[in-house]
């Protein structure tokens, strides 16, 4: 689950089997307080990769700026680019999408059952920091 800022407009394409796909770049914002005391923030990069009608409303709806809450899991995707060399990529496979922000107030999409296609998948977490969060999320703040 991330909260952030979209980086560039949502790019949707149909593969070879008719499914629709979206994909876009998504910043989040970390902020804490060091043990001098100083502020600290930090900014990092997601990639976002939307299916069937989640993949259409991001296309129609969402621009680079947005603010939106996205789910799913973490896959990574190995391939070999055209210079020969070996690349791999984390992605977000969302599964929920919260617009949060939009000037028509916040409006929520889900896929209830995906058009992608199975695959391996790298999902996990290893957030075992001592550093307090200065931001919290409040639950009046959640828009569902």
């Amino acid at each position: 689950m991330i909260i952030g800022n979209i980086t560039r407009d949502p790019e949707v394409r149909t593969t070879p089997n008719g499914h629709n796909v979206s994909s876009f770049g998504v910043a989040t914002n970390r902020y804490w307080t060091d043990a001098s005391g100083q502020k600290q923030s930090q900014v990092e990069y997601h990639n976002a990769v939307l299916w069937g009608k989640l993949a259409d409303i991001a296309g129609q709806y969402l621009h680079k700026g947005d603010k939106v809450y996205i789910d799913g899991r973490l896959q990574t995707r190995d391939w070999t680019a055209q210079d020969g060399g070996k690349r791999t990529r984390t992605e977000i496979v969302a599964e929920n999408l919260i617009m949060l922000g939009s000037r028509g107030g916040a409006a929520a999409a889900n896929s209830a059952s995906p058009a992608e296609p199975s695959s391996p998948i790298n999902s996990g977490s290893d957030n075992n920091s001592d550093e307090v969060i200065e931001e919290e999320v409040r639950v009046e703040d959640i828009p569902f």
